[in-house]
């Protein structure tokens, strides 16, 4: 079976109005492909940005991927999430990335949305660190199937490093140029 080793970090988050962030994180891919080791999924500590537009996460990241076909090539999925003083959350962004389809070290820019409040109420309690709506299905991130149903704005953005490396493509005539 061809091989994918994903290894990196999530690094930090960029552009988000709110101070005290934390990032919900997971690689979805096809029926093909299988976790030879390591995790899909995990959550960075909450960061702060008081002084900077920027929360710093280091979050790393390691996994062994294997696969008999392309398709359903993995993708990164994030949630990012505001804390307040009363430790209360809620979501501020949420995104995805496929993974890039060459070996090597990549820099990916992984820009967020939120889903926007549709009431003045909604409007007024988001503005004052009350939250925001959250989506029910998280399939809604990557598929459009029912996402043109909602209103959203734009959010900030994650900002990831990744290195990617590739065994035994070439067995199934797959070449990387």
């Amino acid at each position: 079976m061809a091989e994918v080793h994903i290894i990196g970090q999530l690094l930090k988050a960029v552009d988000f109005d709110e101070p005290h962030l934390y990032c919900k994180w997971s690689f979805q891919s096809g029926n093909t492909w299988r976790l030879v080791q390591g995790e899909v999924q995990g959550q960075t500590h909450v960061s702060s940005h008081r002084l900077q537009n920027s929360s710093d996460f280091a979050q790393p990241i390691d996994i062994h991927l294997s696969t008999a076909s392309l398709q359903g090539w993995p993708r990164l999925l994030v949630e990012v999430y505001a804390v307040n003083v009363l430790q209360q959350c809620w979501p501020v962004g949420y995104g995805f990335v496929h993974l890039p389809a060459r070996p090597g070290p990549h820099r990916l820019e992984i820009n967020t949305w939120r889903i926007a409040p549709s009431t003045w109420w909604q409007s007024v309690k988001e503005k004052f660190g009350g939250g925001s709506p959250a989506l029910h299905k998280n399939d809604l991130l990557y598929s459009g199937v029912e996402r043109y149903k909602l209103q959203t704005r734009s959010s900030g953005k994650i900002i990831v490093e990744l290195n990617l490396i590739f065994r035994r493509f070439e067995e199934y005539g797959v070449e990387f140029k």
